[in-house]
């Protein structure tokens, strides 16, 4: 037993803090081993660590401090070598003169005291800190698994390959003793982004560099490794390979594979994919809990008018509800709380994922599996005959799956999916778009959720923005109806060591939920545009997307960058919106005559040469969102146009400032002139213009086809503002060829 176990114990019997029989079981645990008295104590909630550091401190004189708050010179980090810290475990914090200033979670004995003199020529000062904070700053300050790296790289002798036989099933991250092997480092980074809520691991090579970051809260974060890594990185790839059944002979082609790890706490499932680059094979592990947190509807950051709304919808006997938004925005957690809202012994409910994400507890889940024919049609054909009350279907994706659901739902099943739209009206136009009837779409759709996550301020270093724009709060006191603006506060995280100094910890969803009512099942059926049967949803007090992220600003739950960065500005109520019209492919309905709606246009207007194909403007391969709709010609009079009814989404190859090329999924003749909207980045206002067609591209590899078309009547200053687009674009790929 150390004497200052013994010291340590003697004290506590003084105070009466622990008995003499749970010290005496305790000393006995440790007996022989490295631990302390300390640790144990903490490790077993028997004692408070600040309690044990305050009769620490009173013992043998020494200072407490707060490590994450205290200065620490980088002099004395370079002073003393990773090895030597780690290895007693201290954290050197200030060096002056001859003397050094260390940090630990115990007192050092006075061997130790010794090998700082001898090795160091410095004068051990010592102070006590929280094991934990000690071990956070021997990481931010020397890098993640530095002593594990050192010490490998001593060992392996240039042979950093070996990564020793496959082992359990299940690995274990919390063992692997003080080896300083292949596996312990990647055990480390793995725990590492556990304990720091990532969700996933990147690890990168390119030249003369490996990065190693962790997704935070939707964001990117270096894990602060020593550049040291590269060395290791094959090793590290097939360490992670062979936990996860992955060909660690095969480099040249992508692969995707799972691995079930545990730590003390719980059991995590990653999901593992590679993909060749030309330094090394570049990696991504996802980290899962096997078993889902299961959240209820008012965890998921549903308003109170929203909830009731939600709570509604999920108690329907039939029908579909699909909730709609990008790769990332919580879809999948919002379904499964969906689920555990209804879940039930009297109710058969039954998921057909792709991939299968969380378990959960009695309910039939069904992995999708493309390599022996198991798709989202075939399996929703199969799930029907197992007697279903609730379907799951992780993603509709296609017409197939589409018609399926909708006949599930219509024979009195009630069905959860997602759809990958901007906003909850747009997932009508999507599914019309697949070749769904109207009529279809009216009758079986019970509701369409978007949703997206923005972070949550730091409860820890939350404080007011004053810095904000006035524009800021205008446009939410007019979203919100609010006429004064004294009221309006808005609120930011300056950034702590809780949240990493990111501001944020945590994240929440916004919702906007689109009920099918009477009014917007005939909106569907008359063919209405996207804005028009968004506008009749507002008007019948659906709140959107960018008014609920405003009332999460104004409640200091997040920031107005977060919300702008995931919403669009919604259109005012009084914009003109062109007339109905049809989908391609359905015959055209009768012109409206002399309609307000008719759009004149010169003669000269639709005979414009074809700048995009002569190249007379620099064109740049850029990805811009662009949505348009089919024009039609009066057969009467060819100066008077008609826009088509149905708003179409699509993202362009090319863009110059004389024509643009776009994919579709259906050709479109040559001469079909299209009313185009075009949203370059960053822009606030798009651009508006006529267009002609003058030739369509099929693309064998992908079943889609390039159209490419040249602008009609588009003002000069937009025509510049593509140009100076362009030119950006061009500069931007000439300064970062890798990119």
């Amino acid at each position: 037993m150390k004497p200052s176990d013994k010291t340590l114990a003697k004290e506590i019997l003084r105070r009466g803090a622990l008995s003499g029989t749970v010290i005496e079981e305790q000393l006995k645990l440790i007996e022989n081993t490295p631990v302390s008295l300390k640790t144990v104590l903490v490790e077993k909630e028997l004692m408070p660590e600040h309690d044990l550091l305050q009769i620490l401190s009173g013992l043998y004189n020494l200072e407490v401090i707060n490590l994450r708050n205290y200065p620490v010179d980088p002099l004395a980090v370079e002073h003393v070598p990773v090895r030597f810290a780690w290895y007693y475990k201290f954290m050197p914090v200030k060096v002056t003169g001859k003397t050094v200033l260390v940090a630990c979670a115990n007192p050092l004995d006075l061997k130790v005291q010794d090998e700082i003199r001898v090795h160091l020529a410095l004068e051990p000062q010592i102070v006590l800190a929280k094991e934990q904070d000690v071990l956070d700053a021997l990481n931010k300050y020397y890098g993640l698994a530095a002593d594990t790296l050192e010490r490998m790289s001593k060992e392996a002798a240039g042979k950093p390959g070996s990564e020793g036989p496959l082992g359990a099933a299940v690995e274990n991250l919390d063992e692997g003793a003080q080896d300083a092997t292949v596996t312990r480092l990647v055990n480390q980074i793995l725990l590492e982004a556990y304990k720091k809520r990532a969700t996933d691991i990147h690890i990168e090579p390119y030249r003369n560099t490996v990065r190693v970051r962790y997704r935070i809260d939707g964001s990117l974060v270096n894990a602060n490794i020593p550049a040291a890594v590269r060395e290791f990185l094959p090793s590290i790839i097939s360490r992670i390979k062979i936990i996860s059944n992955l060909s660690i002979v095969e480099k040249r082609l992508p692969q995707d594979g799972s691995a079930v790890v545990k730590t003390q706490e719980q059991t995590l499932d990653l999901r593992i994919s590679t993909i060749p680059t030309p330094h090394g094979e570049s990696m991504v592990v996802r980290i899962l809990p096997t078993h889902v947190m299961l959240l209820s509807l008012e965890k998921l950051g549903l308003d109170q008018k929203n909830l009731e709304v939600f709570r509604r919808l999920v108690k329907r006997p039939h029908g579909i509800i699909l909730v709609t938004g990008p790769t990332g925005s919580g879809k999948t957690t919002t379904l499964y709380a969906c689920l555990n809202e209804i879940n039930s012994t009297d109710r058969k409910i039954i998921t057909l994922e792709d991939p299968l994400e969380y378990e959960m507890e009695g309910i039939t889940q069904i992995q999708v599996n493309p390599r022996v024919d198991l798709d989202f049609a075939i399996g929703l054909r199969s799930i029907l005959r197992h007697d279903p009350d609730i379907i799951m279907v992780g993603e509709i994706r296609d017409l197939e799956t589409a018609e399926i659901a909708i006949r599930t739902a219509l024979t009195g099943h009630l069905v959860f999916s997602t759809l990958h739209t901007n906003d909850a009206a747009s997932g009508i136009t999507r599914l019309i778009e697949m070749g769904l009837e109207p009529f279809l779409v009216s009758s079986s759709i019970e509701a369409f959720v978007a949703q997206r996550l923005v972070r949550i301020i730091c409860p820890h270093c939350k404080e007011e923005d004053l810095t904000q724009p006035p524009d800021i709060k205008e446009e939410l006191a007019a979203s919100l109806g609010m006429n004064d603006l004294k009221y309006v506060k808005i609120f930011r995280g300056r950034g702590c060591d809780f949240c990493n100094q990111t501001g944020f910890y945590g994240r929440t969803a916004i919702y906007e939920i689109l009920v099918m009512d009477e009014d917007v099942r005939a909106a569907i059926l008359e063919k209405q545009r996207t804005e028009q049967i968004k506008r009749l949803a507002v008007k019948r007090g659906m709140t959107t997307l960018r008014q609920n992220g405003w009332q999460k600003v104004l409640a200091g739950i997040t920031t107005p960058a977060e919300v702008l960065n995931v919403t669009v500005r919604d259109e005012p109520d009084g914009e003109e919106y062109p007339p109905a019209g049809h989908m391609p492919g359905i015959p055209a309905p009768a012109l409206p005559g002399e309609s307000k709606n008719v759009r004149l246009v010169d003669k000269d207007i639709l005979s414009v040469k074809d700048d995009y194909n002569s190249r007379a403007y620099e064109r740049a391969e850029e990805k811009v969102n662009i949505r348009y709709s089919i024009v039609r010609q009066d057969p009467q009079n060819p100066l008077k146009l008609f826009s088509d009814q149905v708003e179409h989404a699509s993202v362009t190859r090319d863009i110059s400032a004389g024509g643009l090329r776009f994919v579709s999924g259906y050709t479109l003749p040559v001469g079909t002139i299209i009313d185009v909207r075009i949203q370059l980045a960053g822009a606030e206002k798009s651009i508006d213009c006529l267009a002609r067609v003058c030739r369509v591209e099929d693309d064998n590899l992908s079943a889609m086809f390039n159209i490419v078309v040249y602008y009609l009547d588009i003002p000069s200053a937009d025509r510049v503002r593509i140009d100076h687009f362009v030119q950006e674009q061009r500069k931007k790929k000439k300064e970062s060829p890798g990119l």
